[in-house]
């Protein structure tokens, strides 16, 4: 009695200060069991990957060149592990914790089914694509720019078993490439003095080549160097310390200069033979058209023309001196360590 007159008085005080009953957060969700992996593969066998990287930073062109290959099955863009509400949204509400957890439940053997269910829809997910291309290796291509390392983190308990592919450019293309893409289907984002950078933009692009007029607002270039710099550093940590010798990197300058010898090293490290019928034919005809660039010139037009696309270096020509001194101050360490010249 005391008990039911104690969760009465608390459920009053709840609306009275908040308008209804607080929510409890649930706890966190525990990781699979190797056994439990193991009974997933035998639901569903196809071998997984996870493609992430830093947004503009070719995540798009890896995807095509990796689905290219027969064997493998690779979309976009699922975000099970990188975007709110994530795959934990699932069985985010503690009452549905709470259910899967229920010792009456019996189903359960005794543990908490969230990770379970999690791995079951995310496997039904992905493999029903890749079984009607008669794929064996199925992926999704999620740009982790929102929460960094934090994608691989939260992949490691439900897919243990995975690989992971981390794609990386130059931060300073990288963030023009998103700054441009502001422009055209971002707009929402941007703040006053952004508006007054793009009017000027659409007038006369050209006067922005050179070191005169800058593309970024002071605060918004450093927030840009620093997402790079953080996206980069925390996604390797957490996939070389999680994934080991499952965690693969490479850059986007290197696919961009040498195609074929790329993706043939990814093609292996996702379990797959690189010698197949017609695979020049198959990478030149993702090589040969720019779906992003296609996009763009339809939704902006002229706009989209005086824009370049799909590049190595493209910020030499736009970034302003003001521009370098900021971004080579917040991220030079890391543009030296991955190979990137200050010039």
């Amino acid at each position: 009695m005391l008990l039911k007159i104690r969760h009465r008085l608390k459920s009053t005080f709840d609306t009275l200060l908040h308008g209804g009953p607080t929510k409890v957060r649930r706890a966190d969700i525990r990781p699979l069991t190797p056994e439990e992996v193991s009974e997933a593969q035998a639901f569903f066998p196809l071998e997984k990957f996870f493609v992430y990287g830093h947004a503009r930073s070719g995540t798009t062109l890896l995807m095509r060149l990796l689905d290219a290959h027969p064997e493998i099955h690779c979309s976009r863009q699922a975000h099970f592990f990188s975007r709110p509400p994530y795959l934990s949204g699932l069985v985010a509400d503690p009452d549905v914790a709470e259910w899967l957890g229920r010792g009456s439940v019996r189903w359960n053997r005794g543990v908490d089914l969230s990770p379970v269910v999690m791995r079951a829809a995310a496997d039904f997910i992905l493999e029903r694509e890749a079984r009607s291309h008669g794929a064996r290796i199925v992926g999704d291509k999620s740009p982790n720019s929102i929460n960094d390392g934090d994608a691989v983190r939260r992949t490691h308990p439900i897919y243990p078993d995975a690989r992971i592919v981390y794609i990386l450019r130059d931060g300073r293309d990288a963030v023009l490439s998103h700054r441009f893409q502001a422009f055209i289907d971002g707009r929402k984002h941007l703040k006053g003095e952004d508006f007054q950078i793009l009017a000027l933009f659409e007038k006369d692009p050209e006067r922005f080549r050179g070191r005169d007029h800058s593309l970024f607002t002071e605060k918004s270039l450093r927030e840009y160097a620093r997402g790079w710099v953080r996206n980069l550093e925390t996604t390797v940590l957490q996939g070389q310390s999680l994934f080991g010798e499952a965690f693969y990197s490479l850059r986007f300058e290197d696919l961009l200069a040498n195609p074929m010898t790329e993706v043939v090293k990814v093609w292996t490290f996702l379990g797959s033979s690189a010698d197949f019928t017609g695979r020049e034919e198959a990478v030149s005809e993702v090589l040969g058209v720019n779906r992003d660039a296609a996009w763009q010139e339809q939704q902006a037009g002229e706009l989209a023309a005086a824009i370049p696309k799909g590049q190595s270096g493209g910020w030499r020509a736009f970034f302003t001196d003001r521009d370098r001194r900021i971004f080579h101050e917040i991220a030079r360490e890391t543009l030296d360590k991955w190979g990137y010249p200050l010039e």
